[in-house]
């Protein structure tokens, strides 16, 4: 049992995905099926996630019905079989040495994708007199089901921006001129400190990073203030084509939008536009591939490589920075999404200062960062938010940074 990542030129533009395939190498029917109908809107990193949840469902029904038992089983919606198989999983991932919130979420996709399944098939397909039946059985199950929890989540997240001596730190390391940057080519600085900016300045998503185009930032004249602006757009890659005969991206984990709502319009300064045109033009290379940040071998950099970096320059923090970070923030190394929690405190730290109710800059940050209106990401920011230790990193402009400035080369 595995997973298979479909882009071959034979494989429809549409189907490009990851799927389910068993023993034989035969697809898993029913979760692709479900792969379609139900998680086709979602970032290929989350149906990915969800798939190995129910990879392992199929796995425990396999050693309980045989191979391939559990499609069967929804085939036929033996609801006797089904209840038999998800209550030994539940009973398997609740007796695992230590419990996880990877436990919760496993129970409640593979509950989810039974229900779901089982939904559609009476509603197309059972004739009448077995359909009140098996509706109340569902009903029952579900009810019982949902109510069951792998563990007690007690612990409430935290949302942790990095502290000021950290973001100090980085702009140092990365800083393409400093003498302190680790990374030997002048084509690994810049891509790196492209990241670091993009991530830090504009609060993106590492999947949203890394399907960038070389031409992602956009530039108009505002009439009204008489000044150039310029605006960056997250979305999907414009130039991938479905029916092309061979794939743009053949990345391992291909980067995704995560949602609908993802996909916006953000601006973005004059300084950080001029940065992104720095490194295309002088650093970026003639690779054959659109998107922004290539690799060293001009390949589009992979998300592997980006993680890796950020370990690199985490391991070259000075101690009493390392210590800090430890220290407020339960961890010694940095992670590109530390950035974009960081930027959303400073961006609502800000929206407040200048005199926004709490509403209207929670709305604001909603459409910058690419929240849905039932997302508590939002409020939970706000909680950060007065930890007010990021405040002296930036002073008035979240953009006006002397290393910035130090890093543009000279004659520009």
């Amino acid at each position: 049992m595995t997973f298979l990542q479909l882009s071959d030129s034979l494989v429809p533009g549409q189907l490009r995905s990851v799927t389910l395939v068993g023993e034989s190498a035969i697809p898993r029917y029913w979760a692709n099926v479900w792969l379609i109908m139900s998680m086709g809107h979602l970032a290929e990193s989350t149906q990915t996630g969800k798939l190995r949840y129910i990879e392992d469902l199929y796995q425990h029904a396999d050693r309980i019905l045989g191979p391939n038992g559990l499609d069967d089983a929804l085939a036929g919606v033996d609801d006797g079989a089904l209840t038999d198989v998800l209550e030994s999983w539940f009973v398997s991932i609740r007796n695992r040495p230590r419990a996880t919130r990877a436990d919760e979420l496993r129970w409640h996709a593979g509950l989810g994708f039974v229900t779901d399944v089982v939904t559609w098939l009476f509603k197309s397909r059972i004739p009448d007199d077995r359909l009140r039946d098996i509706e109340a059985r569902l009903h029952r199950l579900s009810t019982l089901y949902s109510q069951l929890h792998v563990r007690k989540n007690s612990q409430v997240e935290t949302i942790r921006s990095l502290p000021a001596s950290v973001v100090e730190a980085l702009y140092d390391l990365l800083d393409p001129e400093s003498s302190r940057n680790r990374f030997k080519h002048a084509k690994t600085r810049w891509r790196i400190y492209i990241a670091f900016v993009l991530m830090l300045h504009q609060g993106l998503r590492r999947g949203e990073l890394l399907l960038l185009t070389a031409d992602c930032v956009k530039s108009g004249f505002d009439k009204k203030r008489q000044t150039p602006r310029y605006w960056l757009n997250v979305q999907e890659n414009e130039y991938e084509d479905g029916d092309a005969d061979e794939p743009i991206d053949l990345r391992y984990s291909k980067p995704s939008i995560k949602t609908v709502h993802s996909v916006r319009q953000i601006p973005v300064s004059g300084l950080t536009a001029q940065l992104v045109q720095t490194y295309v033009e002088n650093y970026r290379g003639r690779p054959s591939h659109p998107f922004l940040l290539t690799s060293y071998l001009g390949n589009p950099l992979a998300t592997e490589s980006l993680t890796k970096a950020f370990r690199e320059v985490s391991n070259a923090l000075p101690e009493p920075v390392r210590r800090e970070l430890i220290d407020r923030c339960g961890k010694d190394s940095v992670m590109p999404h530390d950035l974009r929690h960081t930027s959303a405190v400073v961006r609502l730290h800000q929206l407040l200062d200048n005199g926004d109710p709490m509403d209207e800059a929670l709305q604001k940050m909603r459409t910058f960062f690419g929240w849905s209106k039932k997302s508590v990401m939002p409020s939970r920011y706000a909680r950060a938010v007065f930890e007010d230790r990021l405040a002296d990193v930036w002073n008035d402009s979240f953009d006006d940074r002397v290393a910035l400035l130090r890093a543009i080369p000279k004659g520009l």
